[in-house]
């Protein structure tokens, strides 16, 4: 276990002294949405697909769901009206680069605010791209939760799932999660950095926490992330972890102002 430990904090330590501004030598940035145009780059984004897991119950293609200000893309949640045409009791928006665009480990930002709502539960993620793959399937193909925040939270989460920590329920060995503080009331920035032996997740340029791979673990599905992943951007509403939904804070918005990508060089 010794040695163990040692490792975990080696390769913590080389991937904490990767992290620095997004204009730091090295990171080259290879790709960039804007929603500059006010429209949705259909060849990249989809509307993110109804599911029966909490997060997914809510997901809709309702145009009120979408929405641009100012150069901003609006992911809105929305009290159904219409229980006839849609038995969700509220609607979602949410865009994934499923099955179009595949990024390949490197560093994801991604510059949102986040208006609260009781029951909000708005987030930005990464999945594997392949999901055909058995290998992929939640969760042995991995899940980097770049950000997650709750309600009128001032703090928001990042979390990585995977076999080792969701069905061995090893939460501890390396830590699967922190948060750290954001403004509440403006624009955070959410990143990750995707390195062959880590994790590194940062808000606002100062880094948060680093998920450290440990070969010992590789039997056991520790670190299945450094692969090509997909993006979700999703408002959500309800579910076990965030509690009941207020109706009367709605419509709450998700305003994102842009997407970047950037690879080492």
């Amino acid at each position: 276990m010794k040695n163990t430990i040692f490792l975990a904090a080696a390769f913590a330590a080389t991937a904490l002294s990767a992290v620095n501004c997004t204009d730091s030598p090295g990171w080259e940035l290879v790709w960039e949405e804007n929603f500059e145009s006010e429209t949705i780059d259909y060849s990249v984004w989809s509307h993110t697909g109804r599911g029966s897991a909490d997060w997914q119950k809510t997901q809709s293609p309702d145009p009120r769901c979408y929405g641009f200000r100012d150069g901003n893309l609006l992911l809105i949640g929305i009290k159904n009206d219409d229980l006839q045409a849609d038995t969700a009791e509220y609607l979602t928006g949410g865009l994934w680069t499923l099955g179009k665009k595949a990024f390949d480990p490197g560093r994801i930002e991604v510059r949102a605010k986040l208006n609260g709502a009781t029951g909000a539960w708005p987030a930005i993620w990464m999945l594997p791209f392949d999901q055909k793959d058995p290998a992929n399937r939640w969760p042995f193909g991995g899940e980097i939760d770049i950000m997650e925040r709750l309600n009128y939270d001032s703090i928001a989460h990042q979390t990585v799932h995977s076999n080792y920590v969701d069905n061995l329920k090893r939460f501890d060995f390396p830590p699967n999660a922190s948060t750290a503080p954001i403004d509440p009331d403006d624009f955070n920035v959410y990143g990750v950095d995707i390195w062959p032996d880590s994790l590194v997740f940062h808000i606002n340029g100062v880094r948060n926490f680093t998920y450290p791979r440990i070969p010992e673990l590789d039997s056991l599905g520790q670190f299945p992330f450094y692969k090509p992943m997909h993006l979700l951007i999703d408002m959500q509403l309800g579910g076990s972890w965030v509690g009941e939904v207020d109706p009367a804070d709605l419509p709450v918005e998700m305003e994102v102002d842009w997407v970047r990508y950037y690879q080492w060089k």
